[in-house]
């Protein structure tokens, strides 16, 4: 074996967090295209006078083909299925972090519109003691003038 089980694989090139191989999946991966490359020539069947056994033999190697066709199209499908559920935990993962930040950012929002509401309240009250004051002094004023 070329690689040890649990060591990652990294790339010359810049991948995803969720494209690194271990040796395992390229092992794995190596062994999906190699199969079905190599014929197999020890099953042939010999030539001569066995008309009616050749033709079960066929059946019997068709059969045998169609088998490990049908593991190798399970086995990538497994792999297929599960870098697809890695893609989606990876996925999963990204949101909850921009579901946290998007929270945080509406809780300091929702703080400052508080901060904002309590101020406009001090100065609308502000407000309304300076007209009163100045009702006052136009008085006040009015007064002093009229004697």
């Amino acid at each position: 074996m070329l690689f040890h089980e649990d060591e990652a694989v990294q790339f010359p090139w810049p991948v995803q967090e969720t494209a690194v191989l271990t040796a395992g999946d390229i092992q794995e991966l190596l062994s999906l295209l190699q199969s079905g490359d190599e014929p197999d020539h020890t099953s042939s069947p010999s030539s001569g006078s066995q008309g009616s056994s050749r033709e079960v033999y066929s059946n019997d190697e068709r059969k045998r083909r169609r088998m490990q066709s049908n593991r190798e199209s399970a086995r990538r499908s497994r792999w297929r299925k599960k870098r697809h559920l890695e893609n989606l935990n990876s996925q999963v993962n990204r949101f909850s972090v921009e579901n946290q930040q998007l929270k945080n950012r509406l809780g300091l929002a929702l703080y400052q519109l508080r901060v904002a509401c309590s101020e406009n309240e001090r100065l609308r009250t502000e407000s309304v003691a300076l007209m009163a004051r100045l009702s006052d002094l136009y008085l006040i004023l009015g007064s002093v003038h009229s004697q």
